[in-house]
């Protein structure tokens, strides 16, 4: 009889714990030992190998969250990114990339590729015909990250998956601003999953990890790199980041909520230009959101009116913290034109509509109506200090 399919905060409490087999204990020990038996054992376990036992076990966790055969960690969200794209790519290979992606990806490709004799294309838009705009002969892999940081940004999964697959190409996807709370890249055939799980996945803002969830046959393919250039999570940030996962779906649905009330609200206000989400009816891709997105992110941006300065704005909140990361508990927010995108070009930037104005808006737990104090507190008194009329 086929078990049946677990639910997502079971996936999140239970699936990829150690057991306790000593004392019986409700949550999984911690082995912190970096040197294993290799004689008369199953498995030479070695902690660059991603096989300790804490690290083996979340993996499973990852990779029943994504609806995929294996999950691995990784030190960082750009370890797991550069190691699956150096996986699948090699000297004359190319690869077609999402225009508007995070900055940290961006860079990478195009201050590293050029070393390895790897080629790469932005795609023109995120239509069907933007990207196959950009496959050539030479392209083995296709890249993208929906939503998109930090215009949340939408991409067709199924399209996608579909063009890849018509091309012989593997698909890659960051999911790190929906989560798999909020997104299921595997549902649309996509073939790689690659999250920075210091985000959503660890959700306090005290661990910096990677996860990537794949088939088995992918995952050997990264994992013969990444065994070599060894960028694998400590097994103490493996146990806080399981001991934090249990809970991810809980907190994620929560600034679900607030991220969508906060929206309307800023989208309502008279001293916001634009605000960027798509739970509003009036964004751009709301359509395709709702169709691929079980919830919508606890992610937005927003622009205030041109006369106001978005840092004199930042320093009077009192709630809301400036910070450079995402996705805590704590509702945090930031200029991407000073942090996640700043090693980018002024005109890199203003090509993925990026402005200087731009701010990015991680919603937390709080209160959304406590947010909202904030915000309009920060705004009353930016409009005194600069003499502008309400």
């Amino acid at each position: 009889m086929k078990p049946k399919k677990r639910g997502i905060n079971t996936i999140c409490t239970h699936v990829g714990e150690v057991a306790d087999t000593q004392f019986k204990g409700a949550v999984s020990p911690l082995f912190m030992s970096s040197s294993y038996a290799y004689e008369d054992v199953a498995v030479k376990r070695y902690p660059r190998y991603f096989n300790t036992p804490n690290q083996e076990a979340l993996g499973r966790k990852i990779a029943a969250l994504e609806e995929k055969e294996v999950g691995m960690l990784f030190g960082s969200g750009m370890a797991a990114v550069s190691a699956c794209l150096l996986s699948f790519l090699h000297q004359g290979d190319h690869v077609v990339v999402q225009h508007d992606i995070y900055g940290g990806t961006y860079n990478f490709i195009v201050e590293e590729f050029e070393k390895y004799g790897i080629s790469y294309d932005f795609s023109e838009g995120l239509s069907q015909e933007g990207f196959a705009a950009k496959i050539n002969e030479r392209t083995k892999v296709i890249y993208v990250e929906t939503p998109s940081n930090p215009l949340m940004r939408i991409v067709d999964l199924e399209m996608i998956n579909e063009l890849a697959k018509a091309h012989g190409l593997v698909s890659m996807i960051d999911n790190t601003f929906a989560s798999p709370i909020n997104q299921r890249p595997g549902d649309f055939g996509m073939d790689i999953v690659i999250h920075s799980a210091t985000k959503y996945m660890g959700g306090h803002s005290d661990i910096c990890a990677g996860a990537v969830a794949a088939s088995e046959a992918h995952m050997d393919t990264i994992w013969n790199f990444a065994k070599n250039t060894g960028g694998s999570l400590s097994d103490y940030t493996v146990w806080l980041l399981e001991r934090s996962m249990k809970t991810m779906a809980i907190r994620v649905k929560a600034q679900n909520k607030n991220a969508k009330r906060m929206a309307k609200w800023l989208d309502a206000h008279s001293l916001i230009k634009k605000v960027y989400y798509p739970g509003l009816k009036s964004h751009s891709n709301y359509a395709l959101a709702k169709k691929q997105m079980k919830g919508y992110t606890g992610m937005l941006s927003f622009e205030l009116l041109p006369e106001l300065d978005p840092k004199k704005f930042m320093k009077q909140l009192q709630l809301i913290k400036p910070s450079m990361s995402l996705a805590g508990v704590e509702s945090t927010i930031l200029s991407p034109a000073e942090t996640s995108h700043a090693l980018l070009t002024p005109e890199a930037r203003a090509a993925q509509g990026i402005s200087d104005g731009l701010l990015r808006f991680s919603v937390g737990i709080e209160e959304a109506k406590d947010l909202q104090v904030d915000i309009s507190q920060a705004l009353e008194s930016v409009t005194k200090r600069q003499k502008i009329a309400l």
